[in-house]
Formats: structure tokens, C-alpha cells, sequence
């Protein structure tokens, strides 16, 4: 297996935590940014389903500030990962390794080394 080092195991799941986070927190929120007024599709042909979104009011400023700064903190994190130094230690497979580093939190750290 890798022997990834541990401050990058650290920064993956940092990067795994704060996107979940940020996908959760997102799920409540209204579905522009901007305020937009909603709208309805035409009925569709075989079926009384009609597409729509209700106005949406837009993000207030603090959820906009919270936004920014999960996207900064993803935008953070993934550079921490995909520019570690281990990275250049590896004669090829570079690839298999990082998707191995993405299930790494999944195993005892002993286990991965």
C-alpha cells in the first residue's frame, strides 16, 4: 500500500468533512443566489407533472459569507492535497495513489502504511 504521510491523511479528511459540511448547509438554502422570481414548465405530454420553483428570495448576507468561506476553505484544502510534496516521491502511479488517499480515513493508519 502508501505510506501517506500524516499531515496529508489529515488535509483528505479535512477536505471530506468540510465538503459534506458545506453540502449540507448548502441543502438549505434557497435555490439562487439572487433573488429570482419562481416559475412553472408546461404540463408535459402522458403525465400532469409540472415542473416549477417557487420565488426564491436569495441568500442573505450572511449566508453568502458562509458560502464564500466554505468555498474557500475547499479551495484551501484541495490545493494542500494535490500540491503535496509526497506526491513527487512516487515513480508513476500517481493516480491509483490519490484515489487510494481518498479511503484512507476509511482504515486505521497503521493498516495504509
Amino acid at each position: 500500500m502508501y505510506a501517506f504521510p500524516e499531515d496529508l491523511r489529515d488535509a483528505q479528511l479535512a477536505l471530506h468533512q468540510t465538503r459534506a459540511a458545506y453540502e449540507q448547509y448548502a441543502a438549505g438554502l434557497p435555490w439562487s443566489a439572487e433573488p429570482l422570481p419562481g416559475w412553472e414548465s408546461e404540463r408535459q405530454p402522458y403525465t400532469s407533472f409540472r415542473s416549477g420553483k417557487a420565488d426564491s428570495p436569495g441568500y442573505t448576507a450572511e449566508q453568502a459569507t458562509e458560502v464564500a468561506r466554505y468555498q474557500a476553505e475547499l479551495v484551501r484544502l484541495s490545493i494542500e492535497v494535490s500540491t503535496h510534496p509526497y506526491w513527487s516521491t512516487l515513480d508513476g502511479g500517481v493516480v491509483a495513489a490519490r484515489m487510494a488517499l481518498k479511503h484512507a480515513h476509511e482504515q486505521p493508519a497503521d493498516e495504509v502504511a
